[in-house]
Order: structure tokens, then C-alpha cells, then sequence
């Protein structure tokens, strides 16, 4: 298969993986990733549908990218910036609706699941090179444009501001404490250490070898 085809492939499939991924973290209630609890701060602050916040604040985000490096903008970019938001609506409904009354062991299943998934599919966009999602952008650009560290190091950092950003908002919002921990637990936590090191790790052993059709 033609690699820029590959390419394509790849960054589509990782964005829609990545989304559905988000639903299924939803669904456990342990907490979602570092830029989604911030997402989830700002959707109890400000009252427009998730979808639409989601898009406007890519968006944002989007610009600090066209500044510093505009060679993670393309075409996965603009799909995520567009797609991911109403994907994540979608997934997640959509296992509300199978398991209305999910048990601890389908959520711990559901988190499990759900945080191999998000880092498979921001592995395969990634890789791809045809653009990232904005948010993803900003740690890339911090590590290779300006030095500052490792990537996996300086996504820990970024991932800890959303977090702290996250729960600000929402409680600024008037939303009650005892929910943060729906947004922002022990799933956060883990995914804010350990996802940059999870997508490296598997930047090396799949995504890499599939783009160049070889053994990792």
C-alpha cells in the first residue's frame, strides 16, 4: 500500500479511535483524559452543546499551531478540530444506552479499555504525520520546536494544567465538588502520567512498524 495512503488511513482511523475512546472513559466515571476534564470544566461554565464548545476551543488552540509550527496542521487536524466532539457525544450515549447502569466491573473494564484505546489511536494520528489534534500540537511544538524536553515529559506538564484548569472552571461554574471526581479521578490521574510514555512506547512497537511495514 502506498505510504501516503497509509498515512491517511492512519490519522483518520486514530482520530475516530480516539474519540470513541473518550465515550468509553465517559462511561467508566473515573475520570477522562487531562484535556477532556478541561473540556468538562468548561462545558459546565459555559452554555453551548459539548460538540460546539469543543470546536471553538480547537479552534484557539489551533492558532498557537499556525504560529509556532504549522507542520502539525493538516488533514487529522481538521477532522479532529470538527469530528471528535460529536464523536465523543455519539460513543458515549450510545453506551449509556447499553449499560444505563454500568457495574464497577464494566467500568473498570470500560477504563481499561478506554485508556489503551485513547493512546492506541493518538499513537496512529501521531505517526501519521498528516497533522494532530491541537491540543497535541502544543506539547509536540514545546518538545521539538522549542526544546524544552522529551515529548512524554512535557505532555505530563500540559496534561497537569488541564486538570487544574479543568476543576477551576467547574467550580467557578457553582458545580458541585463532590462531582469532580466523575471528570477528574483516579483516571485522570493516570492517563496525566502515563499516556504521553503509553502513545511513545507505542509511536515504537505499532504505529511506526505499520507505516513502514515492518516488525517492531
Amino acid at each position: 500500500m502506498n505510504t501516503n495512503v497509509k498515512r491517511i488511513l492512519l490519522s483518520v482511523l486514530g482520530v475516530l479511535v480516539g474519540g470513541v475512546s473518550v465515550g468509553i472513559f465517559k462511561l467508566a466515571a473515573f475520570g477522562v483524559d487531562p484535556f477532556q476534564s478541561l473540556m468538562s470544566g468548561l462545558d459546565a461554565l459555559i452554555p453551548i452543546s459539548f460538540g460546539t464548545l469543543y470546536v471553538i476551543v480547537n479552534a484557539v488552540l489551533l492558532i498557537f499551531a499556525l504560529v509556532f509550527d504549522r507542520h502539525y496542521i493538516s488533514i487529522a487536524t481538521f477532522i479532529n478540530l470538527f469530528l471528535l466532539g460529536y464523536v465523543v457525544e455519539f460513543s458515549h450515549a450510545t453506551l449509556l444506552a447499553i449499560f444505563p447502569a454500568a457495574s464497577m466491573l464494566v467500568r473498570c473494564i470500560a477504563f481499561v479499555l478506554g485508556f489503551v484505546i485513547l493512546c492506541l489511536g493518538s499513537s496512529l494520528y501521531i505517526t501519521a504525520d498528516m497533522g494532530v489534534s491541537t491540543y497535541d500540537a502544543i506539547a509536540l511544538v514545546m518538545s521539538n520546536r522549542w526544546k524544552l524536553g522529551k515529548f512524554k515529559y512535557i505532555r505530563i506538564g500540559t496534561d497537569l494544567v488541564c486538570i487544574l484548569l479543568g476543576v477551576g472552571c467547574y467550580l467557578i461554574s457553582g458545580g458541585d465538588p463532590a462531582q469532580i471526581v466523575t471528570f477528574v479521578g483516579i483516571g485522570t490521574v493516570m492517563t496525566a502520567f502515563f499516556m504521553g510514555p503509553l502513545i511513545d512506547l507505542f509511536n515504537r512497537t505499532v504505529a511506526q512498524p505499520i507505516l513502514h511495514g515492518r516488525r517492531g
